[in-house]
């Protein structure tokens, strides 16, 4: 007779070490006039503000940041070079030049341009002429390109948004959220650091014609070195930035302002006050134990879950409160576990806000159990799983 292993969303309070507290409504405690906004910690993951953060609405040209994506991972991936040239094609050039009614690198009709210049007009100029000769270059047609960019927001953990042009002009299903653009930014700090130091340059020329970098930002003594500002009637002023001080990088994105200088004055004060009001805490370190999960049929009836990094979360300046973890897995885990096999999520809240979500690990092999371990764990799941179902169906009928 065969055992069914019932699985189940698990949690194991993460005790001794955080507790819950009223402190979250102090830290939310900021307000902003942008309908969207978020501030995360770069190295902890840590949400430090939010608001609007998961609603959708039109990226405008913080698209681009999804365009240069994929630009950088095809020259990772050895399918292009900095050396590659694309032409500049009528409809880029009728439609993304000074005609097209937006920010232009003011490229000529049919002329082939470098990648490396092409990148600088897309990121520093925001040219839409340079981002529809893109897509077309690397995949055919904007609209193919457009479908290559869902997929690969999908790819790196972009679940909510999604993409139809290279540009960020309007589109009815061409929908953001703020916590995906500061996902996204993240992913471009991370993955590509060298190619990243494009977003701080200041200005660039192409055609005899100067212009700065549209990031605000960049203009303050911040420590700000990207990303992207975006614009659209529909959508209001956006802008996805990041700044470092003191080995300190924050993320943050606004969207939904009702000018540039509103984009300007809220992102500046919504990162200064994330560098003036958090200090760091370390929760655990790398390889400690933060839980133990229950395994079916091993040789050991649990397995400690550990994180690979350093677990930190940034705590208001001067407070000694406390806040509220779990560790969340699908268990129970059937044997053999490896070790380092990624097997659950850590989720530290502050109130009602998920302030880090970061994976958990095996922290330990367990091989199967003997026969009759296995045969005692599958009767005690039977029963607890007769038992579950009882309660639930009892409480149905209540």
């Amino acid at each position: 007779m065969r055992a069914t292993i019932l699985h189940a969303t698990r949690t194991a309070l993460v005790c001794g070490v955080l507790a819950a507290s009223a402190w979250g409504a102090r830290a939310q405690s900021f307000q902003t006039a942008a309908p969207h906004a978020i501030l995360i910690d770069a190295d902890s993951g840590s949400v430090l503000f939010e608001k609007g953060a998961d609603e959708l609405f039109s990226p405008a040209s913080m698209a681009k940041l999804m365009t240069t994506e994929i630009v950088f991972n095809e020259i990772r991936q050895g399918r292009l070079t900095m050396e590659s040239e694309f032409q500049i094609t009528e409809d880029a050039w009728r439609r993304g030049g000074a005609g097209g009614g937006g920010s232009s690198m003011f490229a000529q009709l049919n002329s082939r341009i470098k990648l490396t210049d092409l990148l600088r007009g897309l990121i520093v100029q925001s040219g839409n002429d340079a981002a529809i000769a893109i897509g077309e270059g690397i995949a055919g047609s904007e609209e193919n390109f457009g479908r290559m960019m869902t997929n690969r927001a999908r790819e790196i953990g972009l679940q909510r948004s999604t993409f139809r042009n290279a540009t960020g002009y309007s589109a009815p299903d061409q929908k953001v959220t703020a916590r995906d653009l500061a996902k996204l930014a993240l992913h471009l700090i991370e993955t590509y650091p060298d190619l990243y130091k494009m977003f701080a340059e200041r200005e660039f020329t192409w055609n005899k014609i100067k212009q700065q970098n549209r990031n605000p930002l960049l203009a303050l003594d911040i420590g700000a070195d990207g990303l992207k500002t975006g614009y659209l009637e529909e959508s209001g002023y956006g802008l996805t930035g990041s700044a470092v001080q003191n080995g300190q990088r924050l993320i943050m994105v606004v969207s939904g302002l009702k000018t540039a200088r509103d984009r300007a004055a809220e992102s500046r004060k919504l990162v200064e006050w994330g560098f003036r009001a958090f200090e760091p805490r370390q929760v655990f370190a790398a390889g400690e134990t933060v839980a133990e999960a229950s395994v079916f049929g091993g040789a050991q009836g649990s397995v400690p879950l550990v994180a690979k990094k350093p677990v930190r979360v940034l705590l208001p300046r001067g407070t000694g409160d406390r806040i509220t973890a779990r560790a969340v897995y699908d268990g129970p885990l059937v044997a053999p576990v490896e070790e380092g096999r990624a097997v659950g999520r850590l989720r530290i809240m502050r109130g009602d806000t998920q302030a880090l979500d970061q994976p958990l690990y095996a922290g330990a092999a367990v091989p199967a159990g003997s026969i009759p371990q296995r045969a005692l764990d599958a009767a005690l799941e039977v029963g607890t799983g007769l038992f579950r179902r009882a309660f639930d169906k009892a409480g149905a009928k209540s």
